[in-house]
This record gives C-alpha cells, sequence and structure tokens, in this order.
C-alpha cells in the first residue's frame, strides 16, 4: 500500500520492561466487571436508545450478574440526566449493584453530576481529563503541569461534594488517551490524584487505564499496565482498571494480558459496542474465561435472547460470526468436521461425560443456550453422512447403519447441491420419508401371510400390486424375510445378493412404531437401500426389502 511511510509508531515504551507477567497462561479469576453499555456504548449508536430500551438493557445487565454498571454522562444531556433519576426513583437499582457516572473534570459539569446523584445508594463517580502528547500540544495547548491541575482539581472537587453530599461515593481517575501518553508521566498524574483523595481499604479509588486509540500491539500494553501497577501508589487500595478499545482488532488481546499484568477490573460493552471499532467485547471475555474453567461471575447461558434484545434496542448487528454468541460459530458444515464432532459426542457420552473434550467445539452449545441439532451440524452441499446421520439420530430417532448414512449423505448432497441452499432438518427427514421409507413404486406390498411349518421352513403367501393389478405370490424359505425375498426374486424377476438387515425401535410403547433397513447388492455390484416403518417389525422389515429392491429399479 501507499502512504504507509506518514505513519509511525504513536505510543511510548515504560522505562522499565517487565514480562514476568507473560509466564502466566490465563487470568484465574474473575475481575470487577463494569459494563459501558449504558454511556459508551449509547453514545456509539446511530440512534441513541430511547429510555424505555435503555431501562431494558439496564434490567438485562443486572440479570446476567453485573454490580457495576455505568449509567450514563448524566451533565451530558437531558436523556442522560433523565435516565439516572428513573433508576434512582423506580428503586431500580439492587443493593448489591454500584452505577458509575462519568464527568469530565470541569467544575460546572461535576456539580450537575452529583445533583443527578441524589438518592443514589453506591455510586462511582468517574472523572478524567486529557493526558496524550497530542492532546497536549494540538488541542489543550497546555504543559504537562497544566494538564495534571486539571486532574488534581477535579480530583478535589469530587472529593469536596462528595463530603458535602454526606455521601462516600467512591472514585475513578482515567488518564484519557493513556496509550499516546509517556507512561512515567501518566503514572505521575495518577499518583497526585491519588494524594488527594487518599484511598482506604474501605473505599478504594479507581485507577483506569484506558485504550483510547489502540496504538500497539498487546503485549506493549500488558508491559505499560504492568508498569502502571507496580508504580502505583497506594496500590492495595487502589482497583486497577482497563478500558480498551478496539481500533487495531486487540481489545479482547488488551483486556487478557492487561489482566496478567496485574489489572483488576474491566471496562467493556456487550458484543464490543462502540465508538469507531468498539469497545472490548466483555461477552467474549468472560466466555474465552469460561472455556478455560474458571467462572467469570457473569451469567450468558441464555445467549439467543440476549441477542434478541441487544440487537432490538442497539439496531445493531451480532456477527454471524461472533464468538460465543453469532448464529454459525457452533456450525459445521464440512462433512469431516461434522463427521468429527458427531464422533466426539458419541464418545463424551460413553466415556467422560463430566468433561468436555468435543473436536471442534471449544464449548458445549448448550452451555449458552443452543441446541446440537439446529445450531451445531448444519446441512449444505459441503456436509457429509457424519452430520446428515447426527441430525436423523438426535433430531428423529434414526440410526441409520454406517453404509446406508453414506448413501443417504450423498443423496442430501445432491439435493442442497441442486437447490443451492442449506437444508433444513425436516427437509431432511423428507428427503429420507421419500427416498427410501415404504417406498410404493414401481412394485407396492398389499399383505403377506406366512406359517412356520414343522421343519422350520416359512411358507405362505405375498399380496403385491405391480403394473396397476394385484398378484399373490408363493413365498418359501429360511425364515419370514428370506421366504418373501424368493418370491420377489423368482416372480419379479429382480436378481441381487448380499442382503443385510438391521432394524430398531423409534418409539418406545405397546403401539411404537419400528424402523427396519435392508441393503442389497445388484447384479451391476452397487448396493441399494431401503427402509421400512410400521408398528409390526416383520412388516417393517418386508417394506424395507421391497424398498430396496423399488430403488434398485428405479436408479437403474
Amino acid at each position: 500500500m501507499k502512504n504507509y511511510t506518514k505513519y509511525r509508531k504513536g505510543y511510548y515504551m515504560p522505562p522499565v520492561m517487565d514480562f514476568t507477567w507473560a509466564k502466566k497462561e490465563y487470568p484465574d479469576h474473575a475481575p470487577v466487571w463494569c459494563s459501558v453499555d449504558l454511556r459508551d456504548g449509547n453514545q456509539s449508536l446511530i440512534i441513541p436508545m430511547s429510555l424505555d430500551e435503555k431501562i431494558e438493557f439496564y434490567k438485562m445487565l443486572v440479570k446476567i450478574g453485573f454490580k457495576e454498571i455505568e449509567v450514563g454522562f448524566p451533565a451530558a444531556s437531558e436523556t442522560e440526566y433523565a435516565f439516572l433519576r428513573k433508576l434512582v426513583e423506580d428503586d431500580l437499582i439492587p443493593d448489591d449493584v454500584t452505577v458509575q457516572v462519568l464527568t469530565q473534570a470541569r467544575e460546572h459539569i461535576i456539580k450537575k453530576t452529583f445533583a443527578a446523584l441524589q438518592g443514589v445508594k453506591h455510586a462511582i463517580v468517574h472523572v478524567y481529563n486529557s493526558t496524550s502528547v497530542a492532546q497536549r500540544e494540538q488541542v489543550f495547548r497546555m504543559s504537562k503541569e497544566e494538564i495534571k491541575q486539571i486532574a488534581v482539581d477535579g480530583a478535589k472537587l469530587l472529593k469536596q461534594l462528595t463530603e458535602e453530599a454526606g455521601a462516600d461515593y467512591r472514585f475513578e481517575y482515567s488518564p484519557e488517551s493513556f496509550t499516546g501518553t509517556e507512561p512515567e508521566y501518566a503514572l505521575e498524574v495518577c499518583n497526585a490524584v491519588l494524594d488527594v483523595w487518599q484511598p482506604t481499604e474501605e473505599r478504594k479509588a479507581i485507577i483506569n487505564i484506558p485504550v483510547t486509540v489502540e496504538l500497539s500491539m498487546p503485549h506493549v500494553y500488558a508491559m505499560q499496565v504492568a508498569y502502571i501497577s507496580q508504580n502505583l501508589k497506594y496500590r492495595d487500595r487502589v482497583v486497577l482498571s482497563l478500558h480498551p478499545h478496539n481500533d487495531r482488532g486487540c481489545g479482547v488481546a488488551d483486556s487478557e494480558l492487561g489482566l496478567l499484568a496485574g489489572a483488576d477490573r474491566i471496562e467493556g460493552t456487550l458484543f464490543g459496542n462502540g465508538e469507531r471499532t468498539g469497545n472490548a467485547d466483555i461477552v467474549t471475555i468472560a466466555m474465552n474465561m469460561f472455556a478455560l474453567g474458571v467462572d467469570p461471575k457473569l451469567d450468558f447461558s441464555q445467549m439467543p435472547q440476549l441477542v434478541e434484545m441487544y440487537e432490538r434496542v442497539t439496531r445493531m448487528n451480532v456477527h454471524a460470526r461472533q464468538p460465543y454468541a453469532g448464529e454459525l460459530v457452533f456450525a459445521a458444515f464440512s462433512g469431516s468436521h461434522q463427521d468429527a464432532i458427531a464422533k466426539g459426542m458419541k464418545y463424551r457420552e460413553e466415556k467422560d461425560p463430566s468433561r468436555w473434550t468435543v473436536p471442534y467445539l471449544a464449548i458445549d452449545p448448550k452451555d449458552v443456550g443452543r441446541q446440537y441439532d439446529g445450531d451445531v451440524i448444519r446441512i449444505n452441499s459441503q456436509s457429509g453422512k457424519g452430520g446428515v446421520g447426527f441430525i436423523m439420530e438426535q433430531k428423529y430417532g434414526i440410526v441409520m447403519p454406517k453404509k446406508m448414512r453414506e448413501d443417504f449423505g450423498y443423496c442430501v448432497k445432491s439435493v442442497s447441491d441442486h437447490k443451492h441452499k442449506e437444508l433444513m432438518p425436516d427437509e431432511l427427514y423428507q428427503i429420507f420419508q421419500t427416498e427410501y421409507v415404504n417406498v410404493e413404486t414401481p412394485y407396492k406390498l398389499v399383505d403377506f401371510f406366512l406359517k412356520k411349518e414343522p421343519d422350520g421352513v416359512r411358507t405362505g403367501e405375498v399380496h403385491m400390486i405391480v403394473s396397476g393389478r394385484e398378484v399373490t405370490y408363493q413365498a418359501r424359505g429360511n425364515g419370514r424375510l428370506d421366504a418373501v425375498s424368493n418370491a420377489l426374486q423368482e416372480h419379479l424377476g429382480v436378481k441381487y445378493s448380499n442382503l443385510t438387515y438391521s432394524e430398531h425401535a423409534l418409539e418406545i410403547g405397546s403401539t411404537s412404531r419400528a424402523m427396519a433397513y435392508i441393503s442389497i447388492m445388484g447384479e451391476d455390484g452397487k448396493y441399494y437401500w431401503g427402509a421400512g416403518m410400521d408398528t409390526d417389525i416383520i412388516t417393517a422389515s418386508i417394506m424395507a426389502l421391497v424398498s430396496a429392491i423399488n430403488r434398485m429399479q428405479n436408479l437403474h
């Protein structure tokens, strides 16, 4: 690409680079989660949520398990102010939930924010100002000392107004545009703010290190976080928070490596909605922990309902390939993938149902409210015998022999390829019924009567409709199926060998149906499959034989 020379590194390495955090495999416990969907996420929507929509979203966040929720920028607009007042006046804030409000480090904005908080039991007041080189030089045209003084003055006003209100609000400070700030200067500003607040064990302060714009690879950000964590004053009385955006597509990676590097808290949104390319996706971060056997302390077990609500009130779409939540994230169309999944499911059921080790699936789809038959195995022209067999067994209880699954798989491929579309389970079932079950042309079974002779041989009659008229054939053989097979070969003039047979019950009970499967090898050396379904297993087996003969005739 052209013009790459106009870009250069916009971040600053910390003066001390520590990689000890990189030896950890993964975070071994959940961080404090703070949803910023109702502020950062909402301000990024083409059409911001209405008051009723924000209430619905807020209630979902509480239901999922968020204990800290940023509810807006109440001094920014009357809508934001009204939303917070609605939460207070309608008593919608549980005792174990803390609401967070954002304010710039400006006196009149801070005072209006405190007015909106009247009646709130537990709140975090989040103050920020920008500290980066670009903002200092281009936007504010201020020195480092002047920028630091803005932060200190904002911190003093927060403390003063909290004391005047007789409240015990907690405080949070963010050096906005941290990623473009010299880490040692950002540390200096944060420590100056903490000197004002004098945090205690009972009333910890929050220092939030935002990735306002992603400028580096995730490991660089993690080193910056480690530097801040190791050099912050009052560290045991400070909650170190991260707020990554996703400009480089690394918001999740920044969060995960930042936690390894010493962070205690994550601010983010559901599905990563936020300014520009979005925020860190809390759903993905939490589910990544879940997939490693760590309790994320958030409940995403009803993912389809969450996606429906999110798309409806935000008018955004969850991508079909969005990790854990997208429509197709568990879907396997490839025949080899389907076969491995089906075998893995069977192995787990037989060997170790307490652990999840199924190939190609990082987690059990049922843990997020998805179903195997509609979400995991999806059928199109790329699918194979394992996939179609799995769906037929899971959805309809039809357990075809292995070779028949292969035959049916090719049949399904042909239909899907011809229609150029995915096939739904009911379409698979209809193809199976039409192609294999109780096939009645060119020969139709009407009835049969067989008895056992003293020498063990079965004899009797088989009634068929052939060329539009009913005929009766004499039957004789070592068993019922053998007797009928001999009669049909003799009188219909069909020749086949290597007859194989299997059966199983479809339901349990006195009126249950049975399925029988038969394959025969024609004179051309090919195998032809038929299936019979009836409440009587003998009738089902003879229907399966007639179906196999009919398919041999029809496919010639």
